[in-house]
């Protein structure tokens, strides 16, 4: 028990530090960010189906619009609120993709870019279920989650947080960027990869840094999908 426990342990600190160096390696200006947004069913990730994948990819400070994906979704789900919500209707979406064809749609994104999700714990658990679901092959990502990072500066501001504080409108409103259409997965994916351009100039860090500055913000994570 004692040396299962002892080499559980080695092997946690052995990860984490593999994962700092790998962050260590990785400067600003020579990392593509890549904003994907996920519109659901529900806030239930483990019940909830994938109505609609939005992604769009940047570099230093510019984004590649060029690179911008739009997917809806296939699903005989119970919808809920969400066509209410997203304007994604039973019509709509009964004329999507397949699942494995929206996930092989933005499987290049998962190779070489950073992931910027805002709230990244919620896609992630969608994501992971959706990979299980067509048997896709694990593959390990390396996400930012600006969310988290709205959530580090307002509590270095406050001690207890107002409501609806960290939503993606009133973070992008913080940081006086422009309004745009919400609940569109497209639109906001634009409206994360923004944001997370803004917070890096308000937390000061340059193209010049690396993705290890980022790690005391506890936005930083790896996660194994499928």
């Amino acid at each position: 028990m004692i040396k299962q426990l002892i080499h559980a342990c080695t092997s946690a600190i052995f990860k984490r530090n593999k994962f700092r160096y790998y962050l260590r390696d990785r400067h600003i200006r020579d990392t593509t960010f890549a904003a994907l947004d996920l519109e659901l069913t529900s806030l239930e990730a483990a019940s909830s189906h994938i109505t609609s994948i939005g992604y769009v990819a940047g570099r230093a400070g510019h984004i590649s619009l060029a690179s911008s994906g739009y997917h809806i979704i296939k699903t005989n789900g119970d919808l809920g609120q969400s066509p209410v919500i997203h304007g994604l209707t039973q019509d709509i979406l009964s004329e999507g993709e397949d699942i494995a064809e929206g996930l092989a749609a933005v499987s290049s994104l998962f190779k070489d870019n950073i992931l910027l999700f805002h709230n990244a714990r919620l896609d992630l658990m969608a994501l992971n279920s959706a990979f299980k679901q067509c048997q896709l092959p694990q593959i390990e990502i390396t996400y930012i989650d600006t969310l988290q990072l709205a959530l580090y500066q307002l509590n270095k501001q406050h001690q207890v947080l107002p409501n609806n504080s960290a939503t993606l409108t009133v973070c992008r409103q913080r940081l006086d960027l422009p309004a745009f259409p919400a609940h569109n997965a497209l639109d906001d994916a634009l409206a994360t990869l923004q944001l997370f351009f803004a917070q890096l100039n308000e937390l000061g860090i340059t193209q010049e840094d690396t993705l290890e500055t980022l790690l005391h913000t506890k936005a930083v994570g790896s996660y194994q999908l499928g």
